[in-house]
């Protein structure tokens, strides 16, 4: 693996999960470089199926085609589970850009699958409602709820290999990481005819959590700030996963791990979907500075905080519901 300003590095899963000796350290060590020098990086032979990726697009393309006042009826709650309609949010946390406009694309989140008696649903915890399942849509349901269990799963085997980068033992997050928050936000970008520099699809930001998991279709428009502070482009790479580090993971990493700002800007000349999954600690697990990212020289930057109270900070912020019901 070769990491150059710019460039973003591949890691392969395949020898890691075939069990091959020496493959996790080879692979923690990739991704330590990864993480320090650039902030994204691809997985490829990750071993979540094509064929379900390409018909979690289909139905994630389906979605966005109702018509609005059906996809309104589902609007998105207090719990971020619903349709998120074009303009209803704007990156006003970010560090690295002052919104002045709204961003352009609309999603749709799910969380993990909670049935009406969950103790969770019952107790109406924060963030930890029902899915919202279109009625007019009957695949979709079955191959979102297969998208995310493949997807928490791979995020479960990434653990180990952030564990190791870091010098820690290989179940050190686990505990962590009993029941992760998981979201799944499917995403369309309309074209845009130009850029004035302040409307976005998605304004300059960093993301809040762990880990993004991001499948892209063939259409591009993401940017990420190199550490040399240019905007470029960011490749599609069939049949891999893009990933970047969000501020929970710096938060844990005393800033050893920078998470990279990132933007959407579709110039494409054609609706771009894409499918970011967010896989984060449980909701109570608190972060706090990690025992190999200090010592005497290089102390704690960051007070301990729970999770939930970070993404509901987030949110509250850049999602104008979540500012009114706060």
């Amino acid at each position: 693996m070769t990491v150059t300003a710019g460039e973003i590095p591949v890691l392969d899963l395949g020898p890691w999960l075939a069990g091959e000796n020496g493959a996790l350290d080879r692979l923690a060590a990739d991704l330590r470089r990864a993480c320090i020098d650039v902030g994204f990086y691809f997985i490829a032979n990750h071993g979540v199926d094509q064929d379900l990726v390409d018909r979690t697009f289909d139905q994630t393309a389906a979605l966005h085609a109702l018509p609005e006042d059906v996809k309104t009826a589902y609007r998105i709650n207090k719990h971020n589970i619903g349709f998120m309609a074009s303009k209803a949010s704007m990156q006003r946390s970010s560090a690295v850009h002052d919104a002045t406009k709204p961003n352009l694309v609309a999603s749709y989140f799910m969380k993990r699958d909670r049935a009406p008696d969950d103790p969770a649903v019952v107790e109406n915890l924060p963030l930890r409602g029902m899915n919202q399942w279109p009625a007019e849509l009957p695949e979709f349901r079955p191959v979102m709820l297969a998208y995310m269990n493949a997807m928490e799963t791979l995020g479960k085997r990434m653990l180990p290999v952030y564990a190791r980068s870091l010098d820690l033992p290989v179940d050190y997050f686990a505990s962590s990481f009993r029941e992760p928050s998981i979201t799944l936000r499917i995403s369309h970008y309309p074209t845009q005819d130009s850029f004035d520099g302040e409307e976005f699809g998605t304004g300059p930001h960093t993301d809040a959590g762990f880990m993004t998991m991001l499948a892209q279709a063939e259409v591009r428009g993401l940017e990420i700030l190199t550490r040399d502070g240019e905007w470029k482009s960011a490749p599609v790479l069939p049949g891999a996963f893009l990933v970047n580090i969000g501020q929970m993971l710096t938060r844990w990493t005393n800033d050893v791990f920078p998470s990279t700002p990132h933007r959407v800007v579709n110039l494409a000349g054609r609706e771009r979907f894409s499918i970011p999954f967010f896989f984060d600690p449980d909701f109570e697990a608190v972060v706090s500075c990690l025992p190999t990212c200090s010592d005497a020289d290089n102390p704690p930057r960051h007070a301990p905080i729970r999770y939930l109270d970070h993404i509901l900070a987030f949110t509250n912020k850049n999602f104008d519901h979540r500012g009114k019901a706060a």
